[in-house]
């Protein structure tokens, strides 16, 4: 297939065209999806961290009270029993992250017998009894409040026990210092529970108000939708009514009044009929002046140009059962928004040149190019047809082919009427490629015979 291209400088390959605002639209949208988890990974770090240190505490003082233990008491006949202990307590402990921290049925199980393992170990050795503190954090994690800090307490008085314990005499220190520990563990922990609830609170509230952004700025386009499309309906029902309606209404009476007189009055009966005739001729006028101003529906979707022509190519290549293929490319991008009545010229340019390449090329392919260039658009239309001489289509009816079609006529009013150009390139057995090309300055169309008459 014979297929040209044009690229302009520093601009890209192509692109697909696309609605910014539907861009904003998703990412506000995935905003609105994302914003709890990314308001609890904002927090997540610390809980994290506090994790960590917990659980490498709980092992670093497990391994160290059992050093102390095995350095101390070495030989001693409960030996085997602590160090059974201690394995089986850190093996507990490294299970417990598994189940969760949700108050399940296994996870109490698990706590009490981690907790109950523990109370053995400080009865046999109380060196062990300062584990209690990452035990306190794992409490209250599991627990509810109050049995949480039931917890806490049971724990705080063995520690107090087993420091007694280990104690020559009564020390004050060691009565009060475990109480203070877990008082202090257990305001950091309740304290980063209120942060971490707080701020599911306040994602939630954002997820909230961003989906009510959304939801207004849903109503709110399909309300001026609704009201565009209403206005433009009253517009066009008066145009129709103050215009064409009028101009039948009148045709009709005149041509019934020519009717009545044709017999005893032919001559009142034959102005009749030139007045109506000079009404249809305006009324011609005004319809053609309609067809003009209505945008085609590709475009009426909203996208642009760009967008227009890729689902022009796909539905044409849907249309032809596998007959004809049509691609399109985009190349550069525009500078400024084009025209609407440069996308509509071009976009019935395109259509009207696909369906001679479909009538009468022959083609198995076409390729649609929308190529910005810094002072022009261009649109390029290939296809691997039959193709022809244009040296010998001069002054001939159509693009592709045939002298029965209309389009090249067509295409060259529209052109003519933005100031364009086009430009035919075909050879026979090598397919066509018209080219339409669109200054983006304004400028007069070239005058035609009429005029210069």
């Amino acid at each position: 297939m014979k297929h040209r291209t044009r690229s302009a400088p520093g601009t890209g390959t192509g692109r697909t065209a696309g609605d910014p605002g539907a861009g904003r639209r998703a990412n506000l949208s995935t905003a609105g999806r994302t914003a709890g988890a990314a308001s609890d990974r904002a927090g997540a770090p610390d809980a994290r961290w506090l994790t960590f240190l917990m659980h490498a505490a709980f092992f670093l003082l497990l391994g160290a009270s059992l050093t102390r233990f095995l350095l101390r008491h070495p030989g001693e006949a409960r030996a085997p029993w602590i160090i059974a202990l201690s394995v089986a307590a850190a093996v507990l402990y490294v299970v417990g992250p598994v189940l969760g921290s949700r108050p399940t049925p296994r996870s109490l199980v698990w706590l009490g017998v981690l907790v109950t393992v523990w109370m053995v170990l400080v009865v046999l050795a109380p060196s062990f009894a300062w584990c209690a503190v990452p035990l306190f954090f794992t409490g209250l994690r599991i627990l509810p409040p109050r049995a949480a800090l039931a917890l806490v307490a049971l724990l705080t008085l063995f520690v107090v026990a087993a420091q007694l314990r280990l104690a020559k005499g009564f020390d004050p220190n060691l009565v009060l210092a475990p109480p203070a520990v877990a008082a202090v563990a257990t305001a950091v922990f309740v304290h980063m529970q209120r942060q971490a609830a707080r701020q599911r609170e306040l994602s939630e509230r954002q997820g909230e108000l961003i989906d009510d952004l959304l939801r207004t700025r849903r109503e709110l386009a399909a309300t001026e939708r609704r009201e565009g499309t209403l206005a433009e309906r009253q517009r066009l029902s008066m145009e129709i009514h103050d215009t064409l309606a009028q101009g039948l209404s009148s045709q009709q009476m005149l041509l019934q009044a020519a009717d009545r007189t044709w017999d005893a009055d032919p001559a009142t009966a034959r102005s009749h009929v030139r007045t109506a005739t000079g009404i249809a001729e305006r009324n011609l006028a005004e319809a053609r002046r309609f067809v003009h101003d209505l945008a085609p529906a590709d475009l009426a979707e909203g996208g642009g140009l760009e967008a227009a022509l890729y689902a022009l190519a796909t539905r044409e290549t849907a249309q032809g059962q596998g007959r004809l293929t049509v691609r399109c490319h985009v190349e550069g991008e525009p500078h400024t928004a084009l025209p609407d009545r440069v996308q509509s010229a071009l976009l019935r340019i395109a259509q009207g040149a696909l369906a001679n390449v479909k009538e009468h090329a022959n083609a198995t392919e076409a390729a649609l190019t929308l190529t910005h260039l810094d002072d022009r658009v261009v649109l390029d239309i290939a296809d691997n047809g039959q193709g022809f001489t244009p040296a010998e289509r001069t002054g001939a009816t159509r693009v592709t082919g045939s002298v029965r079609g209309h389009g090249l006529p067509a295409i060259r009013a529209r052109l003519h009427q933005l100031g364009g150009t086009l430009t035919i390139e075909s050879v026979p057995g090598e397919g066509t490629v018209l080219s339409a090309a669109v200054p983006l300055t304004p400028a007069a169309p070239p005058p035609t015979p009429e005029d210069l008459a």
